[in-house]
């Protein structure tokens, strides 16, 4: 699989990640660890985790994992901060203090002693962003990460963080946001992707097809029974892409794909991988059969003129 550079960092990484927000929780070890080693055998290398996922679970059982596949050192190993569960519930906080205690919980739950890739999972607007910046610059200064980036930042930002963290005495860059991007929730290209080019960053996509709407599975009105857009647990989640206009955009998907002779889910990650910034687009999977079917999307070659046209069917 070819490795792409993030931003002008010398971090490179798979352009295709293995994420793992269902691991501990919908997706068992014995799975998870048959998809970490045939994302490997693929060439894959970014790896996206954070202490939320899986219910609080993923880390935890992705540390198991490593250690006993001996796999750590393949992997590009991309944590977060900055969610943490509190009463029952999922909160944000991005002080310095929950952040870097979320870090060295991860690192022990990862067993590791340094993350590849740190991000701010998401902006905490109760707390000053030069404190949250300030926590990845410790961070790195600690050795406990080699290279920091954030997550659902918008351009302004970005932007700050970026030129904040320039003026340091030892300057530390952000090399990358990572945002849901699909050719049904083009956003970021707004100012996000503007932003990451301008500044030298890359772009991580996740959610690329669409929370699961570009597969094609809820094509024709259908809600699969074992689909999140079933789950109650997912309300409001599927729900905003499951309308008449995002319905036309599936269907032009669908005739490419047929063209083409591969997936709806491979066309659509495809086309995402040509868009200006993305270093990485990370794809996630309940079973073993749709990640092998996802991680083919490496070898999807869309020619110009159809790629132009889904360019301009999906937009917005």
């Amino acid at each position: 699989m070819e490795a792409r550079q993030v931003g002008r960092s010398g971090l490179r990484v798979s352009r295709l990640a293995l994420g793992t927000m269902s691991w501990g929780a919908g997706v068992e070890s014995y799975d998870a660890q048959e998809q970490l080693e045939l994302f490997t055998e693929y060439g894959g290398s970014l790896l996206d985790v954070a202490p939320i996922y899986g219910d609080g679970n993923c880390e935890p059982l992705v540390g198991d994992l490593l250690a006993k596949t001996g796999l750590r050192d393949r992997v590009v190993l991309a944590g977060k901060a900055g969610f943490v569960h509190r009463d029952g519930q999922v909160v944000r906080d991005g002080s310095r203090g929950n952040l870097l205690d979320q870090l060295d919980q991860s690192l022990r739950d990862l067993r590791t002693d340094h993350l590849d890739l740190w991000q701010i999972h998401s902006p905490d607007l109760t707390v000053p962003l030069e404190e949250t910046f300030g926590a990845l610059e410790h961070a790195v200064a600690s050795g406990r990460t080699r290279y920091v980036g954030v997550s659902n930042f918008t351009g302004w930002q970005v932007g700050l963080g970026h030129t904040w963290l320039g003026l340091r005495s030892s300057p530390v860059p952000l090399v990358s946001n990572q945002v849901e991007y699909s050719m049904l929730n083009r956003d970021p290209e707004a100012e996000v992707t503007e932003a990451a080019e301008h500044l030298g960053m890359s772009t991580l996509a996740w959610s690329p097809l669409g929370r699961g709407v570009l597969t094609g599975k809820y094509r024709g009105g259908r809600t699969p029974g074992d689909s999140r857009g079933a789950d109650s647990r997912w309300d409001g989640f599927v729900a905003p892409y499951l309308t008449p206009s995002h319905g036309a955009i599936v269907e032009a998907l669908a005739r490419a794909a047929d063209g083409l002779g591969v997936s709806l889910s491979q066309a659509a990650l495809a086309w995402l991988l040509r868009r200006p910034s993305v270093a990485s687009v990370i794809v996630g999977a309940r079973t073993i059969d749709q990640l092998a079917e996802n991680l083919e999307a490496d070898e999807v070659e869309i020619p110009d003129e159809i790629n132009d046209a889904l360019t301009e069917v999906s937009a917005p």
